[in-house]
């Protein structure tokens, strides 16, 4: 197994005009490894469908549905808060061949970012189908997971009202 969760490498090239239709659904070991990528206590369900489509012999279009049940721990209490997780998104893939020294490497390669309707560039057909698949993912973990009804109360006996740096200055002066 791959150390990069969800890596489903795939050459673009090859699409058929009908497209590439991949189904995902990773065993016991990808999920926990995904979680631990993912920085979350547990990834106990994951789904993901994902159509590619040729629109030219550098551009493509990904279509994907993911699914996800995670758990997280609430940042007041501790206790397990499970989310679950459902987005659709689509990413335009151009294929840049020889930009800054680039060529076709055979290997997978990363996309990199831009605007937010501008395509991914990728360097290779040979692509990772998982990358926008992950990315969505953590975009969509809750980064201060409460439980529910759970709200965060300041101790009592603190003063709201005096500075910060008054309160470290006192700190400072305790033995």
């Amino acid at each position: 197994m791959s150390t990069v969760p969800l890596e489903r490498i795939r050459d673009l090239s090859d699409v058929p005009d009908a497209g590439y239709e991949l189904d995902i659904h990773p065993g016991v070991d990808e999920l926990r490894a995904l979680a631990k990528w993912a920085g979350v206590d547990e990834v106990s369900n994951f789904r993901a469908r994902v159509l590619v489509r040729g629109q030219s012999k550098t551009r493509f279009l990904e279509e994907a549905e993911l699914e996800a049940d995670i758990v997280q721990g609430c940042v007041v209490t501790l206790e397990p808060v499970r989310t679950h997780i459902a987005r659709k998104f689509t990413r335009t893939l151009h294929l840049v061949r020889g930009v800054q020294g680039f060529g076709d490497k055979g290997g997978p390669v990363a996309a990199s970012g831009g605007a937010e309707d501008s395509p991914d560039e990728i360097d290779s057909p040979v692509y990772d189908l998982g990358i926008p698949l992950r990315e969505e993912l953590v975009l969509a973990i809750d980064p201060y997971p409460r439980a529910p009804g759970v709200a965060f109360e300041p101790p009592p006996d603190v003063d709201h009202t005096e500075s910060p740096f008054a309160v470290l200055e006192k700190l400072k002066r305790q033995p």
